[in-house]
């Protein structure tokens, strides 16, 4: 277990450059390159069925180990299609969750029931997310309790072949594809460039093309008891930030960017689950990101939640507008 820790919150250090470290692990990077391969191939010859919903399907990924923005953006498209006057529904596996089976999200889910970025996207949109560990039964039991439901967006899932998709949103921030060797050397999940039908960019591009996201925290917290606080209010004093993200020195930037004195900062593994997290009293504010807050605030309801407010650029929406105009309609 804490091996386990220690490699997901240090690899993606070691996948930035083509170290000592990355060079012993490609061996298996080419054992995994093969295996993709004939994935796809099996995909591509027909021999795995990849199975084509009712409506149209949007996959929101990446092809980099880690997040790199898939759940806000996926939040923003919904809202986005939701002012153009579609119905959508949101599918997912659901990474982190203790359940197995296909099953709704509610706004009284736990993260333990369903996993905290669908229940993120679920209170935060209100549109209908479901589940599950094979996502073309994720998307017919959604379109069954929601018929009016016209098009479907799949938070992740780029690599998962077994859903047939009709557009491909590329997610990528300011690692682009790190030292650029497979998994484990590097972070691609497979090889790059792949054709994308949108790729947007959440920090520094260095790869060129695509549109660019602007990603900042918002000016306020909230409480466990829906209580908000302005972060200003916490300027000039000692404040402790915990995240429990793929790369959590992030989430601790963006606060120093907000002008906050961080005291103590707690890296964690993606999806921690927070169980055995202590209750007792705070010694200084504590600041966390929305998707940890779901977990934490059951031990620590004081603990104060930073929405994170992902802005594509107006070319990004137009793009998206034009592509999902033209999908056929099933």
């Amino acid at each position: 277990m804490l091996l386990n820790s220690w490699l997901l919150l240090h690899l993606p250090k070691v996948w930035q450059s083509r170290n000592g470290f990355a060079r012993l692990l490609v061996p298996l990077s080419v054992f995994y390159a093969v295996l993709i391969s004939i994935r796809q191939g099996l995909y591509r010859r027909g021999w795995f069925q990849s199975v084509r919903l009712p409506v149209p399907v949007v996959v929101v990924g990446n092809v980099v180990a880690g997040g790199a923005g898939k759940t806000p953006l996926t939040m923003a498209m919904v809202q986005h299609l939701l002012a153009q006057g579609w119905h959508p529904g949101v599918v997912s596996r659901g990474h982190g969750r203790q359940t197995q089976e296909t099953r709704a999200v509610f706004p009284n889910s736990t993260a333990a029931e369903v996993g905290d970025e669908p229940l993120l996207i679920h209170q935060k949109t209100g549109v209908p997310v479901w589940v599950g560990p094979k996502r073309a039964d994720v998307g017919l039991a959604l379109l069954q309790a929601h018929p009016e439901t016209d098009i479907l967006i799949c938070d992740d899932g780029l690599q998962h072949w077994a859903l047939a998709r009709d557009l491909e949103v590329c997610v990528m921030d300011e690692r682009g594809i790190g030292n650029g060797w497979l998994l484990p050397a590097g972070p691609l999940r497979e090889a790059w460039p792949r054709k994308v039908d949108l790729l947007l960019h959440t920090g520094i591009n260095e790869l060129g093309g695509g549109f660019q996201a602007q990603r900042q925290l918002a000016d306020w917290a909230v409480d466990g008891h829906g209580q908000q606080v302005a972060l200003d209010s916490l300027k000039g004093q000692a404040v402790d930030a915990l995240a429990g993200l793929a790369r959590p020195e992030g989430f601790f930037n963006l606060l120093r960017d907000k002008g906050l004195t961080l005291h103590q900062t707690t890296p964690l593994p993606d999806h921690f689950d927070f169980a055995a997290w202590s209750k007792a009293p705070l010694q200084h504010p504590l600041l966390c990101t929305e998707k940890d807050a779901a977990k934490l605030w059951r031990h620590q309801p004081l603990a104060l939640a930073v929405p994170l407010e992902l802005t594509p650029e107006r070319a990004f929406w137009s793009a998206l507008d034009q592509l999902v105009g033209a999908l056929p309609k099933r």
